[in-house]
């Protein structure tokens, strides 16, 4: 079973379950263009990929973007690590990893396709797209994102390729504009039910002005969430939400509506280490049950490292601002130029949450100082070192079969095996 359906369930049938589902959103290439691979800041561990270049016109070093194959070989060690739950492609990425070459055959991570791309995704170089009303458009088809081609054959049980997908709409508080993504939305849904794929439901926040305060919008979008739904039996519901977070009282309100309905947060744009950490830290805190990140985690120094401490921060092993720490520690030992120097780093800021990160400005941005107290104080108290002639169970509690035991840790040997899982897998 993979880990999405098994935590899905636990979730469902255990109001007070401590699950968390971390998406890794590797489609950026349905937005961005060529860009959407990255910087070639990170590569994986099989480097750089063959590239051809003019030497009179411009270096690979000038470029400095990624190419398609080093971006599939980022996803191929982010599956082989096994941290995430849910990897979310283009309908053409998704055909070459999982229906071509099937990446996700072994592997508890739930491969996922974008199955609609509005014109509010479109951040194309040079372009307006973006800056214009959404309006509900779909590129790839359910047949080509479950088995790469028009028709499938439905006798099967399974296909190769993807079974979940992304769906998203924006609500923009025009009547016709919003009428109109809902058609759109309902047609995707019955053809969704009929092809027996899933999907889940990403809803963004106006990309135009509109006359909604900004203190309001968590409440036009919890609404406007749970009004389409009203009119939408299990069979075509989607398997969780994907929203904008708008602070505690938004997410709790929508998380506890309906507990049938799993809500989960979007990363928006890039950011601070500490913001990313922060932000699904909160989320969680609040009700949110899932975090999808994609230029969060595509942007980082080192994406594997990244992961594994949102995950250390999902299982409550780890504080945001000790995770910060801890992630520049990662980059000090592998000798890597962090964006930003560590205060810096640790700075709450001010993020744009539209997809081409444009939009006007939401949040408030908030020194270092606004970090809880209990935070700071973890985060600069000493960690206690592992000792290489020591056993596991001279630092901390491990079980008969020789694993850590969590249930009996304390909060510096909680640190400890943090600081060592971290030391073992990157060095």
């Amino acid at each position: 079973m993979k880990s999405l359906d098994r935590k899905l369930a636990e979730i469902k049938s255990d109001p007070d379950s401590k699950a968390f589902i971390i998406a890794d959103a590797k489609d950026a290439d349905m937005a961005f263009g060529v860009r959407a691979p990255g910087g070639r800041h990170y590569l994986s561990r099989k480097g750089e990929r063959d590239a051809r270049f003019s030497p009179e016109i411009w270096t690979r070093d000038e470029y400095n973007y990624r190419n398609l194959p080093e971006f599939l070989d980022i996803i191929r060690e982010v599956v082989d690590q096994g941290v995430v739950d849910i990897l979310l492609m283009s309908a053409y990425v998704n055909e070459q990893l999982s229906i071509k070459e099937g990446l996700f055959d072994h592997s508890e991570i739930t491969p996922a396709a974008r199955a609609n791309d509005a014109t509010d995704i479109w951040a194309i170089r040079h372009g307006c797209y973006t800056k214009e009303p959404a309006q509900p458009f779909r590129t790839a088809s359910i047949d080509h994102i479950q088995c790469g081609k028009e028709t499938c054959d439905r006798a099967q049980e399974r296909f190769p390729g993807a079974d979940l997908g992304l769906y998203s709409i924006t609500f923009l508080n025009d009547l016709q504009a919003d009428k109109r993504s809902l058609e759109a939305f309902r047609e995707f849904r019955e053809e969704a039910e009929r092809k027996r794929f899933r999907y889940f439901l990403e809803v963004f926040d106006p990309n135009i002005p509109t006359n909604i305060p900004a203190e309001n919008l968590g409440e036009f979008i919890n609404d406007n969430i749970i009004r389409t739904l009203a009119g939408v039996t299990d069979a075509g519901r989607p398997t969780f939400l994907k929203i904008v977070y708008h602070g505690p009282k938004a997410m709790e309100e929508i998380a506890q509506y309906d507990p049938n309905l799993v809500v989960g947060v979007l990363g928006g744009s890039a950011g601070t280490t500490y913001d990313a950490f922060r932000l699904i830290h909160d989320a969680k805190k609040y009700g949110a049950r899932v975090a999808l990140y994609g230029r969060k985690i595509n942007n980082a120094e080192h994406q594997l490292a990244f992961i594994e401490l949102l995950r250390m921060i999902t299982d409550g092993r780890i504080d945001p601002a000790e995770a910060v720490h801890a992630y520049h520690g990662v980059l000090q030992s592998r000798g890597i130029q962090p964006h930003r120097s560590l205060d810096d780093d640790l700075q709450l800021t001010d993020q744009s949450m539209s997809y081409d990160g444009k939009a006007p400005k939401r949040k408030t941005v908030m020194p270092s100082s606004a970090i809880p107290t209990t935070e700071k104080a973890a985060a600069k108290s000493a960690v206690p070192k592992r000792s290489t002639s020591s056993s596991a169970a001279d630092e901390w509690p491990v079980k008969e079969d020789g694993r850590p035991d969590f249930s009996e840790m304390s909060t510096s040997q909680r640190r400890a095996y943090d600081q060592y899982r971290l030391k073992r897998i990157f060095g």
